[in-house]
């Protein structure tokens, strides 16, 4: 039986431990903190997994939450022009249904789910000392812990990382009491609204702990009107903040939002990171190699909402390698193509993400303004969410972008 320490107990350390422990390796994961903690503490993201993500969980059975979780069946867009108007407006139906479940549910369920099993669980926070020290006695070292010390044993990797510097900071919200969109009552959809210059606002639906919620989730653009977040501790504080903002540039927004209260004392969150690819083999001070997972050496902006998604895909495309890998050794050769082999999906999620982070090209606006006009094209773009690799067929490129609205029109 190989012996496998997993750091870190987040979508993708917690998937990939019980998707191991599911085929027989002894598994050790490690978590600065209980399940109860987790569950009693602070809203840790937004998250909102589509079809292909969903399917990675139901296939190790760890769908607990499917029944209960809204779900998501569409994803709309809106931007803002002059006066607060709408400019553009549509909603995109996805093949599949999206959900969101709350990390502070999921990861604590998770959590009891892997020790029940029999899985060992250390509850310590670890350093790079602490890593060396463990790691002689594993087959396998696995870091799934995107902040802290730990992460500093990924080198940056400068040409797959166009930003030096945060692109948005990072407001977020959970609230109860928001209304439906009037123009789509009777499916649930995120809602994605552009304000140019000044930043986005994501209104989804998710399962919290106190059950149905939503989210509400901006994005500003650094040193912008929305860029206040910074420096406001108090919960009720940064709700106001929100709503005030949302009341200024996203009236039809705030037009629901006039009922709505926090889910709890723990549902606001802050920050800001620099969206950054790292080298994934990481050096151990005695000599010995760990493997990078997820965020850790894949950090994108969620302004794509493809956190949770690409870790759940990174957690499966780790846990086949290891399978595949039998009892040979996990060297720095199978470190590198089994990191390569989620490379093939995270590089699309990548590209995609850095563009929508930029003012958007004058074919974007187009597409963008043809999806109000052409459902098929709002359905494209909705579902290039679970599927990013599609972007490169009908987004970056002017000319592909033109060939295919010319398409669907004359379709």
């Amino acid at each position: 039986m190989r012996k496998i320490l997993i750091v870190g107990a987040g979508q993708s350390g917690l998937q990939l431990a019980l998707g191991l422990q599911s085929q027989g390796y002894e598994v050790t994961l490690m978590s600065n903190r209980t399940a109860d903690e987790i569950r009693t503490g602070r809203v840790m993201s937004t998250q909102c997994m589509f079809d292909t993500a969903l399917q990675h969980e139901r296939d190790l059975g760890l769908n607990f939450w499917e029944s209960q979780a809204p779900r998501i069946e569409g994803l709309g867009v809106s931007v803002a022009g002059p006066e607060s108007a709408r400019v553009i407006d549509w909603v995109g139906r996805l093949g599949g249904y999206a959900q969101s479940v709350d990390q502070r549910v999921k990861m604590a369920g998770w959590m009891d789910t892997f020790a029940q099993r029999g899985g060992q669980l250390v509850i310590h926070g670890a350093a790079v000392g602490d890593l060396d020290y463990f790691s002689r006695g594993y087959d396998l070292v696995l870091v799934a812990a995107g902040k802290g010390e730990l992460v500093s044993m990924f080198g940056r990797d400068a040409a797959r990382s166009p930003y030096g510097e945060p692109q948005r900071a990072l407001a977020v919200a959970y609230v109860h009491g928001l209304g439906p969109r009037p123009e789509h009552p009777e499916f649930d959809a995120v809602r994605c609204n552009i304000v140019p210059g000044v930043g986005e606002l994501f209104v989804m639906p998710t399962l919290t702990t106190g059950g149905r919620a939503d989210i509400l989730f901006w994005e500003g653009v650094p040193g912008g009107p929305v860029d206040a977040f910074q420096g406001v501790k108090d919960p009720s504080e940064h709700l106001a903040l929100t709503l005030e903002l949302m009341e200024k540039f996203l009236p039809w927004e705030y037009a629901r939002a006039t009922k709505v209260e926090l889910t709890d004392a723990g549902g606001t969150l802050a920050g800001r990171y620099a969206p950054t690819v790292r080298n994934p083999i990481g050096r151990l001070p005695g000599g010995g190699l760990v493997l990078g997972v997820a965020d850790v050496v894949v950090a994108n902006d969620p302004i794509t909402g493809q956190g949770s998604n690409s870790a759940s895909k990174c957690a499966a495309a780790y846990l086949a390698a290891i399978v595949e890998q039998g009892d040979k050794p996990f060297d720095e050769e199978w470190m590198q193509g089994a990191f390569d082999r989620y490379w093939n999906t995270a590089q699309h999620v990548t590209k995609w993400t850095n563009a929508m982070l930029a003012p958007p090209p004058e074919h974007v606006l187009n597409l963008l303004g043809a999806a109000g006009r052409l459902q098929p094209v709002a359905d494209r773009f909705a579902n290039g969410f679970n599927d990013p690799a599609d972007f490169e067929n009908f987004f970056f490129d002017p000319e592909k972008t033109s060939a295919y609205l010319a398409e669907v029109s004359a379709g």
